[in-house]
C-alpha cells in the first residue's frame, strides 16, 4: 500500500530495566518516518507494572505528587503517584516504591522483602482525597501475601471512602504467587516452600480468602489483600490501559501495527499486553508487526499471534534500526 496515508500505530511495552516504552515508541517511530511519509501514532503501553503510571499521566493527564516511603527492604526512598480527574482519580505503581529492580542482585532477600512502602502510597493517594485509586501492581520485589502494605495503610488510618482498582499483570492466583514469582526475586526452592506456607496461613487471617480468585497474587499477594481486606476490584492491567488509550479506535484507523516488549516466548500470550494488542489488530483485519529484545516465541505461538514478522532489537538503535525495516513490508 505505497500510498496508504494511514497511519501505523506504535504500541511498544517497556524493554524491563532497559528502555522506557516512550523511548522505544520513539526509536520506532525514527525508522517509520525515515521511510513512510505519514506520520506515526504513538501510543506507548503498559500492563499493570513497570510505566503504567507514566502511560496513564501521558494518557489521562494530571499531575504527579510526592511521598516518603519504604522500599521493599523498608529503606527510606520517595515515590511518586497521579492525579487526574482534578484530583478524583489518582493512580499509584507500586513498583515505585517497592520495585524489584531498585533493590540490586546481591541484596535480594524474598523471605524478608516487604510491601509496606506499596501501602504507604496507596494511603498517600487516600489522604490527597482522591474517591478512586487505580493501583498498578506489577513489578515488585515483595512475597509478603500483601501484609506489610495492609499493615502500612491502617498504620496511616485506612482508606476511607475510597474505591481501590488494582490493574494486575498477571492471572496467578493468591496461593502460587511465591511458586511462580519467588525465584525471580531471590527465593530457593525451600524458601519457596516457606513462603507458599506463610501465604497460606494469611490468607486464612483475611476476612476473605483470596485463595483460588484469578489475578490475586499479583505483586506477591498484595492484589489479593486489597482486594481481601479493602474490597478492591481486580482488572486486568492491560485491557484497563488499552482502554485509557481508546486503542481500539486507534487500531482501526491504522494501516498497520507494531508492538515491542523486552523478550516474547509463551507468557506473552498469557495476558501480556503486546498478545492482547495483536489479537485485536488480527480480529481488526490490521497486520501487527513484533520488535522484541530476544525472541523464544514458538513458530505456531506467532502464528496464533498472526505476528506478520518479528525484529530482535537490543539498543535503541536497532530498534530504529527495525521500525525500518518493518516499513519496508508496508
Amino acid at each position: 500500500m505505497p500510498n496508504d496515508a494511514r497511519a501505523v500505530l506504535v504500541a511498544p511495552d517497556s524493554f524491563k530495566g532497559t528502555f522506557r516504552a516512550s523511548e522505544v515508541a520513539a526509536a520506532i517511530g525514527r525508522g517509520l518516518e525515515s521511510v513512510v511519509a505519514a506520520a506515526p501514532d504513538l501510543m506507548p503501553v503498559a500492563d499493570g507494572g513497570e510505566g503504567t503510571l507514566e502511560i496513564l499521566l501521558l494518557a489521562l493527564g494530571g499531575e504527579t505528587a510526592g511521598a516518603d516511603v519504604c522500599d521493599a527492604l523498608r529503606r527510606p526512598t520517595s515515590a511518586a503517584f497521579g492525579l487526574v480527574e482534578d484530583g478524583s482519580t489518582a493512580i499509584v505503581e507500586t513498583a515505585q516504591a517497592i520495585g524489584l529492580p531498585q533493590i540490586k542482585q546481591s541484596e535480594r532477600d524474598a523471605e524478608a522483602a516487604s510491601s509496606y512502602g506499596a501501602g504507604q502510597l496507596v494511603a498517600a493517594a487516600a489522604q490527597s482525597g482522591a474517591r478512586r485509586i487505580i493501583v498498578a501492581v506489577g513489578g515488585s520485589a515483595s512475597s509478603d501475601g500483601g501484609s506489610g502494605a495492609i499493615e502500612a495503610i491502617e498504620a496511616a488510618g485506612g482508606i476511607g471512602a475510597s474505591e481501590l482498582v488494582v490493574c494486575c499483570d498477571v492471572n496467578t492466583t493468591f496461593e502460587r504467587a511465591a511458586e511462580v514469582f519467588g525465584p525471580q526475586k531471590g527465593a530457593d526452592a525451600a524458601a519457596v516452600e516457606r513462603l507458599t506456607a506463610r501465604l497460606n496461613e494469611l490468607a486464612a487471617s483475611f476476612p476473605r480468602d483470596p485463595r483460588g480468585v484469578e489475578m490475586s497474587g499479583c505483586a506477591g499477594g498484595l492484589s489479593g489483600a486489597l482486594w481481601a481486606n479493602y474490597d478492591a476490584t481486580l482488572e486486568p492491567g492491560a485491557r484497563f490501559v488499552l482502554s485509557a488509550l481508546e486503542a481500539d479506535q486507534r487500531i482501526k484507523a491504522a494501516r498497520a501495527v507494531i508492538v515491542a516488549e523486552g523478550r516474547l516466548d509463551r507468557t506473552t500470550l498469557e495476558g501480556k499486553i503486546a498478545a492482547e494488542i495483536a489479537v485485536r489488530a488480527r480480529q481488526r483485519g490490521v497486520p501487527c508487526y513484533a520488535i522484541v529484545g530476544s525472541n523464544g516465541l514458538e513458530p505456531i505461538d506467532q502464528r496464533i499471534l498472526d505476528l506478520q514478522a518479528v525484529i530482535e532489537a537490543t539498543t535503541l538503535e536497532e530498534v530504529e534500526q527495525a521500525g525500518r525495516e518493518i516499513a519496508a513490508y508496508l
